[in-house]
């Protein structure tokens, strides 16, 4: 995840894209819960392969391996050169059982992990298979290619960036090999040619399918991404018992973080509102409002909005940044 998020800014100017949070979480977190949730082992490590997020960035990345019971380590990738690329900067931890994840997409699994696998690769049938990496199966269900963004119709199953592998060093030797050889595909090392060769080497791939899989790459994604979400964890206790509500209306699934006070408003459905936020004389709806903001004689809809804004007097679509001001004539 060490991409600058440009699709996501203002956000990404302050916090890099997996640490956004909405639901209670950062992004990355949610994703590493429901990858948890999968294994039938308890998970030793996560390696971050980052950017130049900054120490407190990194502090959290740490945490969130922590709250599942991992060591997090942290590593760098430099210059964007491609998956392989990106997975192999994380080299040294790359031994045994092993789940490589790309952090700007959400799932949700129903199923726990056949470990006994030489390898997975989660994917999920789409409309438009051209942006992504397919796969196709044979008669029996197994892998038996994978084309990077095809253009002409080859298959429908995206692979959706979340991968098992039995044998992590395995992994590693065909990664570097594509690197010491320069073997790339439109430019990057891709690792989609590391999983060619590997079959090629007689691992068989089975195919992993979810129940959702949810883009997280603009605001407008992120915004039904997160409506979905809390679709998906409707009846689950997801407003905290601190919320101050003044003849106030919240329309579930919602989530209200610690200490909001919400007065002759409705709030709702598909709304998150994280910790110290007040809303006064407002409607907000499918929305994501960040900590500390104040949003008064407003009316908000498919929205982001960061951390210590203030918006007044405002009928908005917007994406807002940290300690931005909108009021009615600026």
């Amino acid at each position: 995840m060490a991409g600058m998020g440009k699709r996501m800014r203002p956000h990404t100017l302050v916090t890099p894209k997996p640490l956004i949070e909405f639901a209670g979480k950062p992004m990355v977190h949610h994703i590493v819960e429901e990858l948890a949730k999968t294994c039938q082992e308890p998970i030793e490590e996560i390696a971050f392969v980052i950017g130049d997020f900054g120490k407190e960035a990194e502090k959290s990345l740490i945490a969130v391996a922590e709250k599942v019971g991992a060591k997090g380590s942290i590593f760098y990738q430099e210059e964007a050169l491609g998956t392989a690329h990106a997975v192999l900067c994380a080299a040294e931890s790359m031994e045994g059982k092993l789940i490589v994840a790309f952090a700007d997409t959400l799932f949700k699994a129903d199923f726990i992990l056949d470990e006994s696998k030489d390898a997975v690769i989660w994917v999920q049938q789409v409309e438009d298979p051209r942006p992504f990496g397919v796969v196709k199966l044979n008669d029996s269900g197994d892998i038996t290619d994978f084309v990077e963004k095809p253009q002409e119709f080859i298959s429908d199953l995206a692979i959706i960036g979340i991968y098992y592998f039995r044998d992590g060093e395995n992994l590693r030797k065909e990664l570097q090999y594509l690197i010491d050889n320069d073997l790339k595909e439109k430019g990057e090392y891709q690792i989609t040619n590391a999983l060619e060769n590997m079959k090629a080497k007689g691992l068989k791939f089975a195919p992993g399918k979810v129940i959702e899989w949810l883009d997280c790459g603009n605001k407008n994604a992120t915004v039904y991404t997160h409506a979905r979400w809390l679709e998906l964890q409707r009846g689950e206790q997801m407003i905290d018992s601190s919320l101050e509500k003044i003849n106030a209306l919240v329309i579930e699934p919602c989530y209200i973080g610690k200490n909001v006070r919400i007065i002759s408003s409705v709030v709702g459905p598909h709304v998150s509102i994280a910790d110290g936020t007040v809303v006064e004389n407002s409607v907000i709806r499918n929305s994501i409002i960040q900590k500390n903001t104040r949003i008064r004689n407003s009316v908000i809809g498919n929205s982001m909005i960061g951390n210590s804004a203030e918006i007044q007097n405002q009928m908005l679509d917007v994406s807002v940044g940290d300690y931005t001001v909108f009021s009615s004539g600026n």
